[in-house]
């Protein structure tokens, strides 16, 4: 029984190992016959600082019940962001939908040059120095 307890006490270090941090609570509605029926979407991104993060969205009818669902889904898509010490290797660009994210290294003592949902995903991952710019995807 003692091999037991051990072995689920290391699994919820391993879980308090990770930081959680909220990217967006918003409020969604489906249009019913009767009127609107309204849920929470909560997204959340969850990284040890080491490298590793995740991402996870839940909804549901209260905010909390919706936090926790993107919590656990975040700790089970998680991924390995490479690093260079404090910053990432190289200049890269991020496009979703109509998103488009620069990053770009920076030397050491710069901090996280980036706003809203960027910092807290950067963070999470463990990047100290970075340069962020948020660009126009060109409609054509």
């Amino acid at each position: 029984m003692s091999e037991y307890k051990n072995k689920t006490e290391q699994e919820y270090e391993a879980q308090d190992a990770f930081e959680e941090r909220v990217i967006e609570i918003a409020r969604v509605a489906k249009v019913v016959k009767g009127g609107r029926r309204f849920r929470f979407r909560v997204t959340v991104v969850v990284g040890d600082k080491k490298g590793t993060i995740g991402m996870g969205t839940g909804k549901a009818n209260a905010v909390p019940d919706a936090m926790r669902k993107a919590s656990e889904r975040a700790r089970k898509n998680l991924h390995v962001v490479n690093l260079a010490g404090t910053t990432i290797p190289h200049e890269a660009i991020g496009k979703v939908a109509g998103a488009k994210v620069l990053i770009k290294p920076a030397s050491p003592g710069t901090g996280v040059i980036a706003a809203g949902g960027v910092r807290a995903v950067l963070e999470v991952a463990g990047v100290r120095d970075i340069l962020t710019k948020s660009q126009e995807v060109p409609t054509s």
